[in-house]
Order: C-alpha cells, then sequence, then structure tokens
C-alpha cells in the first residue's frame, strides 16, 4: 500500500531532473502520473517526446501506471489538455506539480528582452495556466486537491544573474500566497517549494569536485513534495518549504521593527528615519540566507 494508492497526479517538466523523481516517487507511492515535458534544452529550445516516454517506461517497468503529455505549459491550449489527459487516462486529477522551467541566466546588464521575456513566460505564466487548469477540474470534481508549485532560492532570497529567473520565482511564490487563501474553500491545497538539487538545470552551478551530484540529488527533494499531495497532508497549505538534500525548512518570514511611533503623531523627518535606522543597522539579520529560529 503506498501513501497515494488512488490518487491522479500531473507533474510538468517531469522529463528529467527534479519532476522526473517527483514521478518517479509518485507512482511507487501509488498514484497514476501524467508526465509531461515538452522534450527541450535547458534553455527552451527544441522539443521531443524521448524524454517523457523514457520515464512513463521507467514507472510501467516498476508496475506503476503512467501516461506521457508532450504540451508547453505557456501554451492555454497544451495546459488545459494536460489536464484533460489525466481525466480522459484516469478519470480525474488529484495532485499538480507545477515543476517545468528553463534557465537563460545572464547579469542584468547584458540581459534583453528576450531573455527576460521567455523566463518569466514559462515559469510565471506557464504555472498560471498549469494551476488554473488543475484548479477548476478539482472544484469541479468537488472534493479538492493538492497543488505544489515550484519557486527558488533566487526568487525568495536572490541569487547573481538572475533577474529574469529570481523575478519569474517571486512571483510563483506570490501568487500561490495568494491563491492558498482562495483555495480553502474549495478544499484546495496549495504550497510552495523552493529546491535546491542537482539536475540537468543547474550542473554548472553548483561548485564542481565537491560531490554535488550526491549530496544535493533530485530524489532527496521529492519525499516532501510526494507526501503533500497526500492525505496525511489536509491541514498543510499556504506554506514555503526549502529543500536542499535531506534538509527540509518551513519558510516563514519575520518582521523587524526599525522605526515605530504613534499614528497618531506627525511623520517622522527624513533625518529621524535614517537616525533610527543607524540605531539598528548592527543588529539587522545578516546576509541573504534566513536565520533559523525556534518554532513559536
Amino acid at each position: 500500500m503506498g501513501m497515494l494508492d488512488g490518487k491522479v497526479a500531473l507533474v510538468t517538466g517531469a522529463g528529467g531532473g527534479l519532476g522526473e523523481t517527483h514521478a518517479l516517487l509518485l507512482a511507487k507511492e501509488g498514484a497514476s502520473v501524467v508526465v509531461n515535458d515538452l522534450g527541450g534544452a535547458r534553455d527552451g529550445t527544441g522539443g521531443s517526446a524521448s524524454m517523457a516516454d523514457l520515464v512513463v517506461e521507467k514507472i510501467k517497468a516498476m508496475g506503476g501506471q503512467a501516461v506521457a503529455d508532450y504540451g508547453n505549459v505557456a501554451n492555454e491550449e497544451d495546459a488545459n489538455n494536460m489536464v484533460k489527459c489525466a481525466v480522459d487516462n484516469f478519470g480525474k486529477l488529484d495532485f499538480l506539480i507545477a515543476n517545468a522551467g528553463i534557465l537563460r541566466d545572464k547579469s542584468f546588464k547584458n540581459m534583453d528582452n528576450a531573455m527576460w521575456d521567455v523566463v518569466i513566460d514559462v515559469h510565471l505564466r506557464g504555472t498560471y495556466l498549469t494551476v488554473k487548469a488543475a484548479y477548476h477540474q478539482m472544484m469541479e470534481q468537488g472534493h479538492g486537491g493538492s497543488i505544489v508549485v515550484t519557486s527558488s532560492t533566487s526568487g525568495l532570497l536572490g541569487n547573481f544573474g538572475q533577474t529574469n529567473y529570481g523575478a519569474a520565482k517571486a512571483g510563483i511564490a506570490g501568487f500561490a500566497r495568494c491563491l492558498f487563501q482562495e483555495g480553502l474553500k474549495y478544499n484546495i491545497r496549495v504550497n510552495t517549494l523552493a529546491p535546491a538539487a542537482w539536475s540537468r538545470l543547474t550542473s554548472d552551478i553548483f561548485p564542481e569536485g565537491q560531490n554535488m551530484e550526491e549530496l544535493l540529488s533530485a530524489d532527496k527533494v521529492s519525499p516532501l513534495v510526494v507526501w503533500l499531495g497526500s492525505d496525511d497532508a489536509k491541514e498543510v497549505t499556504g506554506r514555503q518549504f526549502m529543500v536542499a538534500g535531506n534538509s527540509v525548512q518551513l519558510i516563514s518570514w519575520q518582521a523587524h521593527d526599525v522605526a515605530v511611533k504613534d499614528n497618531t503623531d506627525g511623520p517622522w523627518t527624513v533625518a529621524e528615519i535614517g537616525e533610527k535606522v543607524a540605531e539598528n543597522f548592527e543588529k539587522w539579520p545578516r546576509g541573504i540566507q534566513p536565520t533559523k529560529r525556534a518554532f513559536e
């Protein structure tokens, strides 16, 4: 018996990397899986059916159920057809993992509009379109469902050379923080994943010679993601998870007072604000990484 027996899942960008490990573990836990992948290069060019087909073959070889879909997440008709593929083949859709993505990294001074537009299109519009199709299907079914969208530490914390990617990933996180509140009415859970994993997409980002392929292997991210599609996770929604290797962290932003006085008073002067910043500056959290703290 698996934790997702009887569930139907759609994973976008599942022809390799994180998407593939998500799909394989979903099948291992009993879910029927729609394996979507356009089959292009990591910059989004080209296309082939072979990547999705190979993952489907792996799932069937282990005794699972899966079908391939080759649609483009940034195309509305294709996004709708991915969900239709799940319903036509398995009767419903319980779980969407919006994972598809590309990279066009470049320092901002060298970035052109095409690099910006295509990354925003695939990540942000692609997430919107696939989530929209899945969300409406789950509403129509009437028994809720689970949606996991894929953000990034580049979007939540920042990273050099990824203003396009970071903007898209930050947009995805903001999208999910709003949508989960609407999903409560329909028992549709929406959670956000910010993964750090070695894959085709990230292979040249991590340092060489430090065994990152094993230490940060994609299959270490998938257990949490798959669990979020299970009935055991029915109370978990609106959360952001950062997963790197075997480390799972809940990201919950904290506010730090810089300058506070009664709102019945007049506004601060510019000089007063400057003084308050100077008083507190050395106490501000260091670096771009979130500071660990105990649960309250």
